[in-house]
């Protein structure tokens, strides 16, 4: 889609004619960057006549790879307003830069917290909507071999010459523990909202929101290393939580993006098992958007750092992680070891051992949860079904969303088992649950029970159970 300026655009024409470029060249050039940030582009010769004669500024991404392909051409940067498209939507770069100094990383977080809100405000989805199908696995091998190599940065202190004026008559703020005691405080809120009502409850909607209010102006202000550290910690938390909710309501996108800053902001706090379980959330959404041999190296990741200094139950989870993406590929060899392991390390985690508060959803139920999934892909519904019987007896009340994607695998397994009649139970369970949440994921399970239940559709059970999913698949995820 394009807009239209008032009258051509004098400035794009004459830089084509610099840099030799014809229009049919510059539409196969913004194509071919599209499709290596994953975007399915068909410009032609024509729609750059229409940029160059008519104005018509193409909307989303499109103006960044323009100057980028003319960039290319002629050796260097070429800015926006040097091609007469300034007005353009904000970069959809934004976020996916893992910066080496620490200064550099505060401004690429920070920038992505305000760029997000000025999406929610511009309309319907704003620039997570111009960036639509963009994620690209391969964004994320730049920020884990950084990580991989520096884990930790050797000063979080800021300098107050560096901070930006914090209060009314211009003067920096200086961030003591109490602030960030209240950004934890927010973390284990959000945390708690998320697993109990999906990354979509209005709730959830609020960390995007503490990432620009509060916590921006923080990491902009003076803080000594003490403080700091503790500070890119509580943050990185929150960015990584932002993260998990916008896959769990299908923003891939955006959830690239938060998960890269909260690497980075892991590595700026010297938290080597944080960041090792941001590296198991980028292989979580690697696994599950297809890219199953990067999650293996994501999850991999995450656990040769944390040996010897993460709890048995972090690296329990991280195996388990590792597990997923294994299974995912097919590796029965693989996921069974590192089942096994992720079962070895749980078994020898003790009460008193200091696990982060962020691990405080993962428990034995989550593992036969996780473990069920894994023979489900490697097509296993014995283990399956056994594995799916131990996480349904755990508590569910705060782990709703979990719960539901549990009824759901259950249901998948009764069905390879051949017992039609307990999948449409366990199915109309899991569909009552999502119901009651707001979980793009949890939708994604029940349709793929529905597609594998169509062979099955003149059955009267089969049929009423997608009577009672279908408010559920229409309405907006």
């Amino acid at each position: 889609m394009s807009r239209e300026q008032r009258g051509p655009n004098e400035k794009l024409g004459t830089v084509l004619a610099l840099a030799g470029i014809s229009n049919a060249g510059l539409a196969r050039r913004v194509n071919d960057l599209g499709a290596q940030r994953g975007l399915t582009l068909r410009y032609d010769k024509t729609s750059v006549a229409r940029w160059v004669s008519k104005g018509m500024v193409p909307q989303g991404a499109a103006p960044h790879l323009i100057a980028a392909a003319i960039g290319s051409k002629l050796g260097r940067p070429v800015p926006l307003h040097e091609i007469g498209l300034a007005d353009a939507d904000p970069a959809p770069e934004v976020g996916l830069a893992f910066p080496r100094a620490v200064g550099a990383a505060v401004r690429s977080a920070t920038e992505l917290y305000r760029l997000d809100l000025a999406g929610r405000r511009a309309g319907s989805g704003g620039i997570w909507q111009s960036l639509a199908g963009s994620f690209a696995v391969s964004a994320y091998a730049t920020p884990a071999s950084r990580w991989l190599i520096t884990p930790a940065d050797s000063n979080a202190a800021r300098d107050p010459r560096e901070a930006e004026a914090g209060s009314a008559d211009g003067t920096p703020q200086r961030v003591g523990h109490s602030d960030v005691t209240k950004l934890r405080e927010a973390a284990e809120d959000a945390r708690r909202w998320d697993s109990k009502y999906g990354g979509g409850d209005w709730r959830s909607s609020m960390v995007p929101e503490c990432l620009r209010v509060d916590a921006a102006p923080l990491l902009l202000g003076s803080y000594s290393d003490e403080v700091g550290r503790s500070l890119f910690g509580a943050t990185a938390e929150l960015t990584r939580l932002a993260g998990w909710m916008a896959f769990d309501t299908g923003q891939q996108e955006a959830a690239q993006r938060y998960y890269i800053q909260a690497l980075r902001l892991a590595r700026a706090a010297a938290d080597v098992p944080l960041g090792g379980y941001v590296l198991a959330s980028m292989s979580l959404q690697a696994t599950y958007r297809g890219f199953a041999d990067e999650g293996v190296d994501l999850a991999q990741a995450a656990v040769e750092r944390n040996r010897g200094l993460a709890t048995a139950r972090t690296m329990s989870f991280f195996r388990l992680v590792e597990a997923r993406a294994h299974a995912k590929a097919g590796d029965s060899h693989a996921a069974s070891a590192a089942l096994r392991s992720a079962e070895g390390w749980l078994e020898r985690s003790r009460p008193g051992d200091q696990d982060p508060s962020w691990l405080g959803f993962y428990s034995e139920g989550r593992f036969a949860a996780d473990a069920a999934e894994c023979y489900r892909d490697l097509k296993v519904p014995r283990q399956v079904r056994r594995f799916t019987e131990q996480a349904l007896s755990q508590p569910t009340e705060e782990f709703v969303r979990s719960h539901g994607l549990r009824l759901v695998v259950a249901a998948v397994a009764e069905l390879e088992s051949g017992n039609l009649d307990a999948a449409c139970a366990q199915g109309t369970r899991a569909v009552e649950v999502a119901g009651r949440i707001s979980s793009a994921r949890t939708t994604e399970y029940v349709r793929d029970l529905l597609h594998r239940l169509e062979p099955y559709g003149d059955e009267p059970r089969v049929a009423e159970l997608r009577e009672r999913a279908r408010p559920l698949l229409v309405a907006p995820a």
